[in-house]
């Protein structure tokens, strides 16, 4: 049953952005609404109890969405990537450090600033959930940076693909920006595909690159705490083959099947219609999630502290984008 409200939920935002026009466009994004809706349900307490666990459960159809989606995947997206890779290492290196130190001028505890970083600067939610059992880190910690990071990421949802069409960004320079400045991979997919099509699927491709960091920086960070015994006693094999994304091979091998003609065109089309759909279900399970009141919970330090985490990264990003902007092109012939 909450698969089946997610998917009504996703159905509905389609139709109700089908349905407002203006100037020949939808400006309302399917994605966006379906947030909206879903969010408003879960803050009005509209949602039964008895689904809220399976709500929890957004990230199953939403994967299987990405998977679907490489179906899409076109060399013309892999251009990005030696650029986006750059940008990575740039963003995250120095955005780890800043946050940190601004997290302890804030006076916050010194684990939940790491744990800020790490969420800020590469993986949202998942990468603090590794972190903390490596770091020692309080129950109330590794909750207020989830939290944090999470609240932050959906605000960016929201705001992020505005900002690249005040400014003009072009499609690759969005996904390159949304797949490096938004913390958690949902939350950049939702964007990318908010912006359109070939900035979903180079925001996707980014994010997944940007992914395969976390395992690899979790332990450092153990490291630099002093705590190699945890990296054997609370991170064993299970632990780390579990965190791993392993969608992102689905969404490799479905691009590689693409590129070899394996597909058909007809097929092509309706792999990435069935993918946008299970993206749009998954984002208004987000939605559903998302509770205002652990806002008030947090505290302010902490929630300004994240503000302007996710403010740095996006700017950091951002300038690297205008630094490389003569680089990076979009099928359409247009430059950010």
């Amino acid at each position: 049953m909450s698969w089946l409200l997610m998917a009504a939920v996703a159905y509905m935002a389609g139709y109700i952005s089908n349905l407002v026009v203006i100037g020949g466009s939808h400006p309302l994004e399917a994605i966006m609404v379906g947030v909206l809706i879903g969010a408003a349900l879960r803050n009005f307490g509209l949602i039964p109890a008895g689904l809220k666990e399976g709500l929890k459960k957004f990230e199953v159809p939403l994967l299987w969405g990405v998977v679907m989606l490489g179906a899409g995947f076109t060399p013309e997206i892999a251009k990005a990537e030696p650029i986006s890779l750059v940008i990575i290492f740039v963003t995250m290196s120095v955005g780890f450090w800043f946050i940190y130190l601004l997290g302890r001028a804030g006076k916050l505890p010194d684990k939940l600033s790491s744990l800020l970083s790490v969420g800020t600067t590469i993986c949202g939610g998942s990468a603090i959930a590794i972190t903390g059992p490596l770091i020692k880190a309080k129950e109330e910690e590794v909750s207020y940076a989830v939290t944090t990071v999470t609240m932050m990421g959906f605000l960016a949802l929201l705001i992020y693909p505005h900002i690249g069409k005040l400014i003009d960004m072009s499609q690759t320079a969005f996904g390159i920006w949304a797949g490096t400045a938004i913390h958690n991979t949902p939350l950049v997919i939702g964007a990318g595909y908010m912006y359109g099509d070939h900035a979903g699927q180079v925001a996707t491709m980014v994010k997944l690159t940007r992914n395969i960091f976390m395992i690899p920086v979790a332990l450092l960070i153990s490291l630099w705490y002093g705590r190699r015994k945890a990296i054997e006693k609370r991170m064993g094999k299970k632990e780390v083959l579990k965190a791993f994304p392993w969608f992102l091979f689905g969404y490799f091998v479905m691009a590689l099947f693409r590129n070899l003609r394996f597909f058909t065109p007809a097929w092509v089309v309706n792999f990435v219609k069935l993918g946008k759909f299970l993206v749009a279900v998954g984002m208004a399970g987000i939605g559903m999630n998302t509770d205002l009141r652990n806002l008030k919970n947090l505290g302010m330090r902490p929630l300004v502290v994240g503000s302007l985490a996710a403010v740095v990264v996006a700017l950091i990003s951002l300038s690297l984008i205008g630094v490389f902007s003569g680089e990076i092109h979009t099928p359409d012939g247009m430059v950010p």
